[in-house]
């Protein structure tokens, strides 16, 4: 059986198009004459994501998801077309990764009697000192 995060990544990249615009950033003059930039837009509904899932997605995503339900990433750090695709590919595939890793759950903390006593004094002692602290009337 494979991992269900990995076949998301596959069915995204297959489902995924690619558009290639002008980039600032370095390269000079070449800059100005050749679309390095990619930008990757995915059709989240197109991957099937069970809710909870697609719920964290959406979180993760942020602003980079439109209100259609696609994702946007522009990649733009490297001077070469293949290089800024690749990058906008596996952040892509991490993204997908992250939304398919269960968030952990937080443990309670668990206070003893005596714990639980100390407390309850101490917020007695910390209100007694904030009682005090009343306008002073000359009498």
């Amino acid at each position: 059986m494979t991992d269900p995060a990995e076949a998301s990544i596959a069915l995204a990249l297959a489902a995924a198009s690619e558009s290639f615009i002008a980039a600032a950033g370095p390269g000079g003059q070449n800059v100005n004459k050749v679309a390095t930039a990619v930008q990757l837009r995915v059709d989240v509904f197109a991957l099937r994501l069970a809710p909870p899932v697609y719920h964290r997605l959406r979180a993760l995503a942020g602003s980079r998801m439109t209100a259609k339900g696609e994702i946007v990433l522009t990649a733009r750090r490297f001077r070469t077309q293949e290089q800024n695709r690749a990058d906008a590919r596996e952040r892509l595939a991490e993204l997908i990764r992250a939304a398919h890793r269960l968030p952990e759950q937080r443990a309670k903390s668990r206070l003893n009697r005596v714990g639980k006593a100390q407390r309850l004094d101490s917020k007695k002692k910390r209100g007694a000192v904030k009682a005090g602290r009343g306008k002073v009337t000359l009498d």
